[in-house]
């Protein structure tokens, strides 16, 4: 594995001992797997923009009222280089490298291209984490059982996790097809707060956190959040969830939970805007606040 200097690492963050490897709890994993994008194309160039963003995103955090880095150091790899490696063996790939990062004691956070690469993730947290809970915001169920015909398709990693036998809770979703109701009507380890029901229920922070284990898994789809907040994405869709209302949910769930790991992806850069990705970067490094303030 490659590491990142200071300059061009997450935050470019000034003192080089606090982005070593060897002395940083925290990695951010840069994983451009982009191979059955069915809309708008561009998610391969998601990780290194919003790396490359973050490198604006002030030190000091308003909301912990600290320098969050001094606290835990984070470390940037060099983007996993694929090598033509497509659907289970591109997923297998994805799993030895964070199995690897999990061993060496680190704090996994992963920076993806299309949903796909989260079954990679899960699979190897759930090697640790038997009891393990995967918490997806989304605009999107994902629970396709394939789609053109490619079970690994972005539209069908949920399906995949839920083949696990990993709970799953669903915030924000918005879109998919009868398949997929029909799925999380009849499984009992899917939980779906669609997004035309929380905006109804006053209660529903609560209601998605009591769905979950003791160990938390978090899989953060661009879309998920409203377009106005995020427009630099494949598939926008209306009436998502905005950045307040979703920051007091994971700030609840950071808390009340242990969040072991968690991803961002299906940003795919806009030219000429920078806010998805920047947004994006000041996300991921609030949700690192987040855990070494819980």
């Amino acid at each position: 594995m490659k590491v990142l200097s200071n300059e061009e690492a997450f935050l470019a963050i000034p003192e080089s001992s606090l982005c070593d490897y060897k002395n940083s709890k925290f990695v951010i994993q840069q994983v451009p797997y982009e191979h059955t994008s069915s809309y708008l194309e561009g998610s391969a160039k998601g990780p290194a923009a919003i790396v490359s963003a973050s490198h604006f995103v002030e030190f000091y955090d308003e909301e912990l009222d600290t320098e969050t880095y001094k606290k835990c150091g984070i470390s940037t790899l060099a983007a996993i280089d694929f090598n033509d490696k497509v659907d289970a063996d591109a997923i297998d790939l994805i799993e030895q490298e964070t199995k690897q990062l999990i061993q060496d004691g680190k704090y996994v956070v992963s920076l993806g291209a299309e949903h796909t690469v989260t079954l990679g993730f899960v699979k190897a947290h759930a090697a640790k984490y038997p009891d393990l809970t995967v918490l997806q915001i989304d605009a999107h169920s994902d629970l396709r059982s394939a789609y053109h015909d490619n079970p690994y398709s972005h539209a069908s990693v949920m399906a995949r996790i839920h083949d696990l036998d990993i709970r799953l809770v669903q915030i924000g979703i918005r879109a998919q097809c009868k398949e997929e109701s029909d799925l999380i009507k009849s499984a009992n380890n899917i939980h779906t707060f669609y997004a035309h029901h929380i905006r109804k229920n006053v209660n529903w922070m609560t209601d998605a956190i009591s769905k979950m284990g003791d160990h938390v898994y978090l899989t953060i789809d661009a879309d998920g959040f409203d377009p106005a907040v995020i427009p630099a994405v494949g598939t926008a869709e209306p009436n998502g969830l905005f950045w307040v209302e979703t920051l007091e949910f994971l700030r609840r769930v950071f808390k009340e939970k242990k969040v072991v790991g968690f991803d961002v992806v299906e940003c795919a850069p806009m030219e000429g805007s920078i806010l998805s990705e920047y947004t994006l970067a000041k996300l991921v490094y609030r949700l690192i606040g987040y855990q070494v303030h819980r």
